[in-house]
């Protein structure tokens, strides 16, 4: 079943009075449960807030339309990574937000849920001449990543010269990085596009657009979690001083619109939703006042930030127990889920909360405690020693802020099934008994262990026995 999209001020109204974002979630938890959505069967779920996402993506319209000049070109295109659902996209496409895809199945994804080609942005560090010349031919966005990339671009070009693709260089101002290394693409090696500041790398750049009429856009992205605002500007102020120095020396403006990547950080600590868009995009007027001023169009490609926030993994604890002194919770949420979080906790920590077997918040005795995933390793917890209400046999675990790179970006660790993934809105009217007041639809039904057994050589069970005539024998 779907969700019908409820009238923004009703939906704003009824979030006010019923507590926002929190108490909302808390509502979802308890009628997964009354519901039967989390069973023996299915003891792991995902859930995302719909109302949520579209007060997100409501927020980035607006945030940037009050900067921009009017009538400026701003296409918000959303980076399909964080949450490669089909459901995900077209909600977001309803809501003026594109899709940024970096790969054929992300392409795949966007077309699946209808975003137009106009409303699309191809990157990637590794395209092949076959992934170009398919964004050429649907007529989709493309940023070059490096100058052997941009030489494929020449051919395909002058064969297709009716093309409808606008295309952009992607430039690496290296202004430095942010607390997560692996997140920072902007520093002096950076993987991702041409570094300016190398050797005659600025004045190739110049020199390559002089000689390419049909190369009208600059791309840049700084890095994302962990990187502070000030920097990511920073590098939105060096791509636009190479923009204006091309288009004086073109004598013209042949670059007409500035890709300003996404990555705005994500607060993992409390239920706050800082920093904000519009905190960014005032940043941006205040740092790099003549982007804002119509001359160029923009585009963003922001992911993480528009999703985290409105997805929770909710699981069963298995079994409860205790070791050296210390209460452990086991459940069905781990490293399959959080593959960062259990990696690198101190990079990619989640908050955690605790409701009873009926899906109530807790009212246990605060204490203590691991809450450890299924996976077959030691480190595989979702919190270690932390102090929650003491969680025992039956009690559920929701993992918050996880509705982007958690339940979407699966790792098939012990090959552990994929969970159901459900979005959830709530009855204006609410309803007359406890959970009827929570609507679900099914985003992405769980994987069946026959599906498993498919993706993991089933059907080529045979295809490594001496006995088959397809592998060669010893002599």
């Amino acid at each position: 079943m779907g969700l019908n999209r409820e009238n923004d001020r009703d939906r704003d109204d009824r979030n006010v009075r019923a507590g926002g974002a929190p108490a909302r979630r808390d509502r979802a938890v308890r009628a997964a449960v009354v519901q039967g959505l989390l069973t023996e069967e299915q003891p792991v779920i995902a859930l995302l807030d719909v109302d949520g996402i579209r007060a997100s993506a409501a927020a980035l319209r607006t945030a940037f339309a009050e900067v921009t000049a009017p009538d400026t070109a701003v296409l918000h295109a959303f980076a399909v990574k964080a949450t490669p659902l089909v459901p995900v996209l077209r909600l977001l496409n309803d809501e003026g937000i594109g899709a940024e895809v970096a790969s054929p199945g992300e392409l795949a994804l966007a077309r699946a849920a209808g975003v137009p080609a106009e409303h699309t942005v191809l990157d990637s560090p590794a395209k092949t001449t076959a992934e170009l010349r398919e964004a050429l031919a649907l007529g989709i966005a493309v940023n070059a990543d490096n100058p052997q990339e941009l030489g494929r671009l020449d051919a395909l070009v002058a064969d297709a010269p009716g093309h409808r693709s606008p295309i952009g260089l992607r430039v690496n101002p290296q202004v430095g990085g942010g607390s997560i290394g692996a997140l920072s693409t902007a520093t002096a090696t950076s993987k991702f596009g041409v570094a300016l500041r190398d050797e005659g790398s600025r004045a190739w750049v110049v020199r390559a657009c002089l000689a390419r009429p049909w190369l009208t856009r600059l791309h840049t992205h700084t890095g994302s979690q962990g990187v502070p605002l000030e920097l990511m500007a920073r590098g939105v102020r060096a791509a636009y001083e190479l923009a204006e120095e091309i288009n004086a020396a073109v004598g013209r403006q042949q670059i007409d619109t500035l890709d300003l990547g996404g990555g705005l950080p994500v607060n993992f600590a409390s239920d706050e939703e800082t920093p904000t868009y519009a905190t960014y995009a005032r940043l941006l007027r205040d740092t790099v006042p003549g982007l804002f001023d119509g001359r160029y169009g923009l585009v963003t490609e922001f992911g993480r930030s528009l999703l985290a926030k409105h997805g929770t993994v909710l699981a069963r604890v298995e079994y409860a127990k205790s070791a050296g002194g210390r209460p452990i919770a086991v459940t069905h949420a781990g490293a399959q889920l959080a593959t960062r979080t259990v990696y690198d906790p101190a990079s990619w920590p989640l908050r955690v909360a605790a409701y009873d077997a009926e899906g109530r918040p807790s009212t246990a005795q605060a204490v203590a405690q691991d809450v450890a995933g299924p996976a077959c390793f030691a480190g595989d917890l979702l919190a270690e020693n932390r102090t929650l209400p003491l969680l025992g046999q039956g009690d559920l675990v929701a993992a918050l802020d996880t509705g982007a790179y958690y339940f979407s970006n699966h790792y098939a660790y012990n090959s552990l099934a994929r969970p159901g993934i459900y979005g959830f809105a709530e009855s204006p009217d609410g309803g007359d008994n406890v959970g009827d007041g929570v609507r679900f639809a099914t985003v992405r039904t769980p994987q069946t262990v026959e599906e498993i057994v498919a993706e993991s050589g089933g059907p080529h069970a045979d295809a490594l026995r001496a006995d088959r005539e397809s592998l060669p024998r010893d002599r």
